[in-house]
């Protein structure tokens, strides 16, 4: 009994969590229920590049992906098109996506600049405050709330002259993204990861005369994308007389794998002299956003009714617990869509749905299972007892062939499918929990504290025989 109110106390914890999560992480809405742009964008090969690889969309579509971020887009999604060289990019909210067109024309602009003399101390001050402007930016834009519009306009207009001053601090040296062949990374000892870069014959030469100026100097070598900073390695001083020579480097530093990955991806981007061009641009409207939000709320609405109706009349008590589990369900799922910062969108919607009436089925198994119970004449807590037992393998069964499926469906699909593998996955694994959880321990609380109920075991079983 202790552990049955352990778990009471935990089921009502986690609503509460989840309420509070709702309400300070408001859920996302995608590009078909909030409205907005999608820009269809053609990479194109050049004379001396004359195929595009997977690899390159995606240094590109890293690229695109900071200048729409650049532009506060927030739940934007951009995505690759391999077979036909394109990158696909969806801008929810946007009405006017003109300005982000021109931005995304622009071709990225990498370049490896010197620090100039006697500017160590001011350059990191200038980079520990740019790095805490950035920081505070991302956090405020997170939140999305409008009482912050004005605070984020501040910040970028502030971060934008950050930009500028830490950029006055390097001087060119005209070694850019097109010297840059290829950026890599590798794992060295432990957890560290490093990147490995590789310049042309003109690169290499550039930068052995970049490190042999800096070299032990504790000055850096400015890695600017776009005008931004995103990365200031030092040269050792043993590279003092002749510079990194070989046209080759590596970047060390405490990276992640993930970290290290992201400078690579950033690197290759800036060094891709393709041209881009935008075919086509389509708008989705604000009526059918909100058409379409209408329409998905009456769907769930009218869909979770009828299931709660169609429990309590045919499986009596246990029919109204299993309802108030569901209700716990939807609580948590939507906490957890939250929490995760899911997109939802219409097919997001439509798995949560299905999902709900995946954890009925949990509970209609479990309660077949006490009836075939009672009939064979156990006590009713036996028999609820027993009725989880025999269901639990036909449950995670049928719910783990689902989440492979949904495993497929994520890794496989792109865009809106991976919405609608992502919010049934989840809703697969709370219905899970609120079945063999919230169910049970509801049902095992109220036989064991209500005699009456005990010795009614119609309500869970009806037409038992009464010598039952």
């Amino acid at each position: 009994m202790q552990r049955q109110n352990w778990l009471l106390l935990l089921i009502i914890g986690l609503v509460i969590a989840s309420i509070f999560v709702l309400i300070k992480l408001p859920l996302q809405l995608g590009l078909d229920l909030r409205g907005g742009s999608q820009l269809t964008i053609q990479v194109k090969p050049t004379e001396t590049v004359t195929t595009i690889q997977p690899n390159d969309l995606k240094a590109v579509q890293n690229v695109i992906e900071n200048r729409v971020n650049a532009l506060g887009v927030s739940e934007s999604l951009v995505q690759t098109v391999d077979s036909k060289n394109q990158v696909i990019v969806q801008l929810p909210g946007v009405t006017d996506p003109k300005e982000a067109e021109r931005n995304l024309n622009v071709q990225a602009q990498l370049e490896f600049r010197q620090q100039k003399q006697g500017t160590e101390g001011e350059f990191r001050a200038e980079y520990s405050i740019f790095q805490q402007k950035k920081a505070e930016l991302a956090a405020l834009k997170a939140e999305n709330k409008p009482e912050n519009a004005a605070k984020i306009a501040e910040l970028e207009q502030s971060l934008q002259k950050s930009k500028e001053a830490i950029l006055n601090l390097f001087e060119s040296v005209d070694l850019t993204g097109k010297n840059l062949q290829n950026a890599t990374i590798s794992s060295t000892q432990g957890t560290n990861w490093e990147v490995a870069i590789t310049f042309d014959s003109e690169g290499g030469s550039k930068f052995a005369e970049l490190t042999k100026a800096i070299a032990g100097t504790g000055r850096s070598i400015g890695i600017f994308l776009d005008n931004e900073l995103i990365s200031a390695p030092v040269v050792d001083v043993q590279f003092a007389q002749t510079g990194i020579t070989g046209g080759r480097a590596v970047i060390t530093g405490n990276f992640t794998a993930e970290t290290a990955n992201d400078l690579a991806i950033q690197l290759r981007g800036g060094s891709l002299p393709f041209p881009v061009k935008v075919e086509e641009i389509r708008t989705v409207g604000a009526t059918l956003g909100q058409d379409s939000i209408r329409r998905s709320i009456y769907a769930g609405l009218v869909g979770l009714l009828l299931v709660l109706i169609f429990m309590a009349v045919y499986y009596r008590l246990p029919g109204i617990i299993a309802d108030v589990s569901l209700i716990i369900y939807t609580i948590l799922s939507l906490g957890a869509f939250a929490l995760v910062g899911v997109t939802m969108t219409l097919p997001g919607i439509a798995g949560f749905i299905l999902s709900i009436g995946m954890a009925v089925d949990a509970n209609v198994l479990i309660f077949e299972r006490t009836r075939e119970e009672l009939r064979a004449g156990k006590s009713l807590f036996r028999a609820v007892e027993s009725g989880f037992y025999r269901a639990f393998s036909s449950i995670l069964d049928s719910n783990v062939t689902t989440l492979i499926a949904c495993a497929a469906l994520f890794w496989l699909g792109s865009g809106l499918v991976k919405g609608f593998a992502l919010t049934l996955a989840i809703g697969v694994a709370v219905s899970m929990f609120t079945a063999l959880t919230c169910s049970r321990t509801l049902l095992l609380i109220t036989v064991l504290n209500v005699p009456s109920i005990r010795q009614k075991p119609q309500l869970f079983c009806p037409n038992l025989p009464v010598n039952q």
